[in-house]
């Protein structure tokens, strides 16, 4: 990633909520959701407690997406996260960034770790262009 879009990263990294774009995977339209979303250094991150939500399952087909941060422009491609280690880094993120949402997501993790329910959460890196 190129050096200004790590420093532009880095400002809006305290943000709560990106806009991302995304497109239908089967029809190619734009779509808008406004998701979490975490930063590490250089890298960003999003992840979902719903891996079938039409967004996460269109960023899989069709990994080319925008998002606004604040008044930041980014462009890049996604990479679904599916190596366990990842994926927990991934969730350590989400649970120290919004705090307030970590006793749904234990509560989640203690039910799947029980064999009481799917995990179903999907994580994934953007690969920001170079600018």
């Amino acid at each position: 990633m190129a050096s200004k879009s790590i420093e532009r990263l880095r400002r809006v990294a305290d943000k709560q909520t990106l806009s991302l774009t995304h497109y239908g995977r089967k029809s190619g339209r734009p779509y808008d959701v406004t998701i979490w979303y975490m930063v590490d250094g250089d890298r960003l991150y999003l992840a979902s407690a719903n891996a079938k939500r039409n967004w996460s399952r269109n960023v899989k087909a069709r990994p080319a997406v925008s998002l606004k941060i604040g008044d930041q422009i980014f462009n890049g491609n996604v990479r679904e996260i599916t190596e366990t280690q990842e994926r927990e880094k991934v969730r350590d993120l989400v649970e120290r960034k919004y705090w307030y949402a970590m006793p749904i997501m234990r509560v989640g993790r203690f039910l799947t770790s029980a064999g009481l329910m799917r995990d179903n959460t999907a994580a994934f890196e953007v690969i920001l262009a170079d600018e």
